[in-house]
């Protein structure tokens, strides 16, 4: 399968043959790396890292897997690049495609990344916009092909905010895998109708399903996978956080929640959490509202069906396998 020149800005862009295609090649890096064979077939190409929204993940996952790769790299933090300030989008855009063979983009709307790649002669790869995170898909659905063997048929609930990327990207994911997602949530923090329409039609074809429900005995009943997010995500004001813990609350992954999904369900997130109050945030919340952790519980993030550092390591493989595929 030939995806050289592709862009990577969201998993609709692709068919399942595709990204089983991107799945089984990171499978293959993630052995070679882990038997010391070096992979360091992207000698003398150079990539530039634009994060208008900084991340720990993703920056490590694409340097590191660009050093692999043999690859140089240049990060742009949200003060050293002009983006969208004194130079527009598609100038930028031209100007990297110029000096660099591969953009990697994480910030704001989508449209910036689809607009880069629209401009750029070389690949733009999105590292998460407000509306999608595809790589973080690929992670965890190399996880969860990881730890149950397959993909088709697994049954996965998100807790929370489903109205932004990882709602998103997780219901197009398991549309286009033939998997089952539902949204577990209160009504008003349930995907866009449109995009859930487009996936309803894509998971008829693939045998999956789209299901959305304010039930969180229905909604993890039995379920193979309960995935959550922070509340608040970044770029929000503050202010949102005291009606997102009361209105979420209700939907915070824990112990009974993990039982009702059974002793073979797994716990997933994508990081950064709040299981505790060993963060700065952590640590101001838990003193505003009386609270000790708020998506998760600690319980259910240190336990044994708790798969976030395996998911967190795979980001890692996954963009190394979307660079290796369309460079």
């Amino acid at each position: 399968m030939n995806l050289k020149g592709r862009d990577f800005l969201k998993l609709l862009d692709f068919t399942p043959e595709e990204i089983n295609y991107l799945l089984d090649l990171a499978s293959e890096l993630k052995e070679k790396k882990k038997q010391g064979i070096p992979v360091d077939t992207l000698k003398g190409k150079n990539v530039a890292l634009i994060f208008e929204k900084t991340s720990t993940r993703t920056r490590c996952a694409f340097e590191v897997a660009a050093h692999d790769l043999g690859m140089g790299t240049t990060y742009l933090d949200p003060s050293g690049s002009q983006i969208g300030k004194k130079e527009s989008i598609a100038d930028t855009a031209r100007v990297l495609a110029g000096m660099y063979e591969g953009i990697e983009y994480r910030g704001f709307e989508q449209e910036i990344v689809e607009e880069l790649a629209r401009y750029s002669k070389v690949p733009v790869w999105n590292g998460l916009t407000n509306e999608f995170h595809p790589t973080q898909m690929l992670a965890d659905l190399l996880t969860i092909r990881e730890h149950f063997g397959h993909l088709k048929g697994i049954r996965l609930t998100y807790m929370g905010d489903a109205r932004y990327n990882m709602g998103n990207s997780l219901m197009v994911a398991c549309a286009k895998m033939g998997m089952h997602f539902t949204a577990c949530t209160t009504a008003k923090y349930f995907p866009a109708k449109e995009l859930a329409s487009q996936c309803e039609a894509i998971a008829k074809e693939t045998g999956g399903s789209i299901r959305f429900t304010e039930d969180v005995k229905l909604g993890t009943k039995d379920v193979d996978v309960i995935y959550t997010d922070v509340w608040v995500s970044m770029g929000e004001p503050e202010q949102v956080w005291e009606e997102r813990i009361r209105e979420l609350s209700p939907y915070q992954v824990n112990k009974s929640v993990m039982e009702n999904a059974g002793e073979n369900a797994v716990f997933m997130h994508c990081l950064p959490a709040f299981h505790d109050l060993k963060t700065k945030i952590g640590a101001q919340m838990g003193e505003r509202f009386g609270i000790t952790e708020m998506e998760v519980t600690d319980e259910v993030f240190e336990s044994l069906n708790s798969l976030v550092f395996e998911e967190a390591e795979n980001r890692m493989h996954t963009i190394k396998a979307v660079m290796a595929a369309t460079l």
